[in-house]
């Protein structure tokens, strides 16, 4: 069986058995703080088992795009190394809520992989939880009595707590799982070594393939176990690794899941792959596994950065730039190369990547020539701290390489080989320590438990139609956040709109019987609405008015309406091609990312405007509708990679003709309240990806105020003229002329300098040495001065210093043949006896080097230094 037959037989399988087939959720997580990245397949189940939210369907199945590479579930280092280990994987799952428990779920399990898949019964064994003293839980007698139907006694293993009792992270749902393990060994190893012996051992070929979880818990902070309001069936089989034990592959690698990429990886790079544990077989096996999580990343909305989800898709493709350049003897980019096979491969079941090939292959191949040029500059610096380390690399040097070059330790380790030296790996991990310290410090959120005042209570948003309402506090706890403390309140109903879609959370005041208490933001967490406050009210059993700031409400609309009025027509100047790759929605202004791959052009610029306020003119009626997905899109709805949408959804419609939207957010209601548009500035945000920032309503009417306020202050500074661009052009002529006379007076007066200062050289040691603290206007003119000196001098060492603007300026200049017979370099000289005394740093090339400092006092040290060189 292919891949493809697999995956299809599985949810086959269950939509047989009354299971709604469910599209997998994006890879890249919103409204949910706790994670960054889908990292199970229950991630997008959440609310269901929390009891925040009723499912459409008791029972769904799907295949889940999971990515693990950070916090608890973190496999970044075995990829690649081990048969296993992936950074995304496609997560087969079967979910129920509420309806069927362990009986059906273990028997189900059992007949998928024994009468569908045919795997050998006497290769599978399971594990239930023994159950924990500590923690009050008994054995799992159900799943033990349930498994006693279908396999012998002896092939159910007792797991404890780490192995088979199943939790997302520190809190939050969690319960009791039964594991199913299949032994991929020879028969000859088998009847060596029972099969039962290397369960839950880290044997590469006893592997765990399926997890029943029986969500049955609510893990509160204080490591208390509640009971969930209803019980819960949460599947997971890893999807790679059941294709390897059908195919009977002794390497996830080997299957048909990867082996076209390792294919397309041998032909770009001439190399073969030859199965062993060889650095260049880790590569091709690195290379084939992050492509995916780069890819489909990158599909769903996020792009490679220098934070939070980005960083992380950066890193992974940095890793993998490091693989195929030091072990593949690959010098270009590669991963982009990949891309369209993989498109391809998964067109049937994730489409985001193929529907966008273009998109993401151009931000990928850039990615990687940008890390390829800092590569290039990390293997100078290693050079140049191999130069200056004695026995080893210092752990301060080696953090370096790996902070600001993206070295990884083994490839420093490597290098230094090379050349005889050792890394100070201590140290190294006690820098990385020190960061990881800083970022938890800084990034540090305590969040207390849940009060709950109304058990079962809704959780209501009616701010579509109402900005006011009476309500109640359903829940509310206390939060810390960089030592200040606040509050998170749920209400059974609210006007607030939360944080989402780039729109901005609501602000307003909830009124506890004339106590007011602003709401500082509204954001969403899961399916629930919370209101973030600084204190709590006296009574917070009280009834309460919730009133949202109705003026930045509108203002925010305004905006909100104006970027799908925006998204219209730069398809409609642009192309087709055009798709929201990110929106920020406030009071203020606009700002919306958007596929494309040039930099607008004045006249385009112009003409988008003049779409959009046509639009305005024409004064439409913004029409907003709930209906079926499939429908809207038949209606021509644009939906948003990287967005997860309900069977309902909805529409937001600004003429039928030329704009309409899958939105959640609030809009004005006619075009003609926006008044006036005009976009403020363009520029790239990352790889085919450009940013427009604009303003309409009030904020554009302030800012054609602000604009004709700064042109008429500057007519009046050039005394009223009737042409204004004349006046200008006439100034900035004349500017640059006094420039001219500037830079030639300078010249004549370096000259000089330079006549003045041949007469103070001398002689040490065979050398010309030449030191001296001069009056420079700026250090620009210190370097130009070196060059003058250079032209006059031979074999010598000049050092020159300036104090401008009461900070210090240093230039060192060395003739070649000095710097080799003495072994002197100016950045070196710079570094270690010129930066300490005036503050500051420098470096420059081999034989011409400057700096600046704060301290201007010891110019005339640093002089004597440099000379005692000599």
């Amino acid at each position: 069986m292919t891949s493809a037959d697999i995956r299809k037989q599985f949810l086959d399988f269950f939509a047989q058995r009354g299971h709604q087939i469910v599209p997998s959720a994006p890879i890249v997580v919103k409204n949910d703080p706790t994670l960054l990245f889908t990292n199970a397949g229950m991630n997008q189940f959440k609310d269901f088992f929390l009891g925040n939210k009723k499912p459409d369907h008791k029972r769904v199945a799907d295949t889940q795009k999971c990515l693990r590479v950070s916090g608890k579930h973190n496999d970044l280092e075995e990829v690649g190394v081990d048969t296993y280990h992936h950074t995304m994987f496609e997560m087969l799952g079967n979910w129920s809520f509420g309806d069927y428990f362990k009986k059906e779920a273990i028997a189900w399990s059992w007949e998928l992989l024994t009468e569908v898949y045919r795997l050998d019964k006497d290769r599978l064994y399971v594990t239930i939880f023994e159950g924990d003293e500590k923690e009050g839980l008994p054995k799992d007698e159900e799943a033990y009595n349930e498994w006693k139907k279908v396999i012998a006694e002896d092939r159910i293993l007792l797991g404890n707590k780490k192995d088979n009792f199943w939790e997302m992270g520190d809190t939050g749902p969690c319960g009791p799982c039964t594991e199913i393990h299949v032994d991929c060994r020879s028969d000859e190893e088998r009847k060596s070594v029972a099969g039962k012996d290397l369960v839950n051992n880290d044997h590469p070929q006893v592997i765990e393939i399926w997890n029943n979880v029986f969500m049955q818990f609510n893990r509160l902070k204080d490591g208390s176990l509640q009971t969930l309001p209803a019980q819960h069936v949460d599947t997971g089989m890893g999807f790679e690794r059941l294709v390897r034990v059908i195919q009977g592959k002794q390497s996830n690698y080997d299957t048909d899941v990867f082996t076209g990429t390792i294919a397309a990886t041998e032909k770009i790079t001439g190399k073969k792959y030859d199965y062993s544990d060889s650095k260049e077989a880790i590569a091709f096996r690195v290379l084939a596994d992050h492509i995916r999580a780069i890819a489909f990343t990158i599909a769903d909305g996020q792009l490679p950065a220098n934070n939070g989800a980005g960083y992380v898709i950066r890193r992974i493709l940095r890793r993998a730039v490091r693989y195929y350049y030091s072990y593949l003897d690959y010098k270009q980019p590669l991963l982009f190369q990949l891309l369209p096979l993989l498109a391809k491969q998964f067109e049937d079941v994730f489409p985001e990547l193929n529907k966008q090939i273009d998109f993401v292959s151009k931000v990928v191949k850039e990615e990687e020539d940008a890390f390829l040029k800092t590569l290039d500059k990390g293997l100078k610096r290693i050079d140049d701290i191999i130069a200056t380390s004695g026995k080893q690399i210092e752990g301060r040097a080696a953090f370096e390489l790996f902070d600001t070059f993206g070295f990884p330790i083994d490839l420093t380790r490597l290098i230094a080989s090379e050349k005889n030296l050792a890394v100070d790996e201590t140290g190294f991990e006690a820098e990385m320590q020190q960061q990881k310290n800083r970022s938890r410090a800084a990034g540090t959120i305590d969040t207390e438990d849940w009060i709950v005042l109304h058990d079962n209570a809704v959780n209501e948003f009616i701010g579509y139609d109402s900005l006011e309402t009476e309500s109640k506090v359903t829940k509310y706890r206390k939060v810390k956040a960089k030592g200040k403390e606040a509050y998170q309140l749920v209400l059974e109903a609210t006007p607030f709109y939360a944080e989402s879609g780039g729109q901005v959370g609501d602000t307003g005041v909830l009124d506890f019987a004339g106590e007011a208490i602003a709401v500082t933001d509204t954001k969403k967490e899961n399916n629930l609405i919370i209101h973030f406050t600084e204190t709590l009210p006296a009574d917070i059993k009280l009834p309460v008015t919730a009133k949202v700031d109705r003026q930045k409400r509108s203002a925010t609309a305004v905006h909100h309406s104006a970027t799908h009025l925006l998204h219209a027509a730069l398809r409609q100047v642009l192309g087709t091609h055009v798709a929201q790759k990110g929106s920020l929605v406030n009071e203020e202004y606009l700002r919306f990312d958007f596929s494309h791959f040039a930099k607008l052009s004045d006249e385009e610029a112009a003409k988008i405007e003049s779409i959009v306020n046509e639009k305005i003119r024409e004064n439409i009626p913004v029409v907003i509708k709930e209906m079926k997905k499939d429908d809207a899109v038949k209606l021509g709805a644009m939906a948003l990679f990287g967005e997860k949408y309900g069977d309902v959804v909805r529409v937001v419609i600004m003429d039928p003709a030329y704009s309409i939207e899958l939105c959640g957010g609030t809009h004005a209601g006619s075009t003609g309240e926006l008044g006036f548009f005009k976009i403020k500035h363009e520029s790239a945000v990352a790889a085919g990806v450009r940013r427009i920032e604009a303003v309409s309503g009030r904020a554009a009417e302030q800012l054609a105020n602000e604009q004709f306020a700064q042109v008429r202050a500057i007519r009046e500074l050039l005394k009223n003229p009737k042409e204004l661009n004349k006046a200008v052009e006439s100034l900035a002529a004349e500017n640059n002329e006094l420039r001219k006379k500037i830079e030639g007076l300078e010249a004549r007066q370096l000259i000089v300098l330079k006549n003045e200062l041949l007469g103070k050289t001398e002689t040490i040691n065979n050398t010309t040495f030449l030191g001296a603290v001069v009056e420079v206007g700026n250090a620009d003119a210190l370097k130009k001065l070196c060059f003058e000196l250079k032209n006059d001098l031979s074999n010598y060492v000049v050092v020159l210093a300036a104090s401008i603007d009461g900070k210090a300026q240093v230039a060192v200049l060395l003739d070649e043949k000095v710097s080799a017979d003495k072994n002197l370099e100016a950045p070196k000289i710079i570094r270690e006896q010129v930066a300490g005394l005036i503050k500051g740093g420098g470096g420059g090339q081999k034989t011409l080097a400057t700096a600046g400092g704060q301290d201007a006092s010891n110019l005339p040290q640093v002089i004597e230094k440099v000379k005692a060189l000599l």
